[in-house]
This record gives structure tokens, sequence and C-alpha cells, in this order.
């Protein structure tokens, strides 16, 4: 039943479409119908709405936090990372949006970030890096995730919590590279949009 709980409530943390409702609220307009069609932040500002962008970067970062703190605090660690991954599939696949959603990066950031501040911030720092490097938000986002497994190899190989950790952030990263598939169509063939700084 605790299971059953953590995954609901996980669930549906994560299925809010903070975009959408930040710019159909603010702006009037449906976020699906503008540039990528994505509810995510990266889609807001390219919209061109920067604040609501910044605003549902956090709210969507938040739910992958709140959903792993909520549950590992109420029960073990290991709920946390269920919590984590299920807050995620809500943002990726929303009830409320017939079971679609956004491409879960931030959401699965706030989740790596809560349930191992250590990876999380060198999937930021990796993020950044490759953000810098190449120009895209995508392509960073990839080598991002993937890399969040040779962190918890590296750093974790020996521990209690490695099979799990690992376990977790392959699930992610298998998501972000399925969610970003287009993207990455759009890359071979570099018809891809890069992030202006």
């Amino acid at each position: 039943m605790d299971i059953l709980i953590c995954i609901l409530v996980s669930y549906f943390i994560g299925s809010i479409p903070y975009g959408l409702l930040l710019v159909k609220i603010f702006k009037g307009v449906d976020i699906r119908t503008v540039g990528s069609k994505n509810i995510g932040a990266t889609n807001v500002l390219r919209a061109g709405y920067k604040t609501l962008a910044v605003f549902t970067l956090l709210f969507d970062l938040l739910k992958g936090v709140f959903a792993v703190l909520i549950f590992q605090k109420i029960y073990v660690m290991e709920m946390g990372y269920l919590a984590g991954m299920f807050a995620i599939l809500g943002h990726n696949f929303s009830v409320w949006l017939k079971f679609k959603g956004g491409k879960g990066v931030a959401t699965s950031l706030g989740t790596i970030c809560a349930a191992n501040p250590l990876i999380g911030f060198l999937a930021i720092a990796t993020w950044l890096l490759f953000a810098f490097l190449f120009k895209y938000s995508s392509l960073a986002a990839i080598l991002s995730f993937l890399s969040t497994n040779i962190y918890a190899y590296l750093l974790y190989k020996n521990s209690q919590e490695f099979i799990i950790l690992i376990s977790f952030t392959i699930f992610i990263a298998m998501l972000v590279v399925i969610t970003h598939r287009k993207n990455i169509l759009r890359l071979i063939k570099q018809e891809e949009t890069k992030i202006k700084f």
C-alpha cells in the first residue's frame, strides 16, 4: 500500500503542466501551439516569455525535489528514488495532457539533486559545460544525464547505495534519450536550434 501511495502521489505531483498553465494564465496562449509545441521551459523561452520560462524551469525542477524528499522523509531512501522516477513519468506522460508532456529534463534534474546532491551538482556542471561548448540544450541534456551513470559508478561503486543509484540514473538517462529522439535526428541533420546566450 505504501508503494502504491508513493507511485500515485509522485505521479500526480509530476503531472502538473506548469509551463502550459503559466503561459495560458499570464499570456492567454497555449504553449503547445508554439515552437516545438513542448510544455517545458526551453519552448517557453523560445516563445519569448523569459520570466515565465524561469518559473517553468523552477516549478518543474521542484516537482522532482518535492516528490523525492517527501517520501525519503516519510519512509526510506529507496522510496525517494521510486518517487523521483514516477514524478518524471508524470511530467513526461501527464494524465491531464492525454499522457503527453515534456521531456523531463528539469524534473529529472530535481529528482537527482534531491536524491543525491553530489550527482545532481555534477549533472548541472556537465550540462553547463556542454551547453557552452556546443550551444545545443538538447545535446547538453543528453550528455549530462548519460554522464550521471559514470559519476555514480566512479563515486559509489563500493557503496550499499550503488545498485539503486545506478538503476535510478540509467532509468533517467534512458528516458531523456527517448524523449529527445526527434532532437537527436535534428542534431544529426544539423537542423537543431542553438542556444543564444
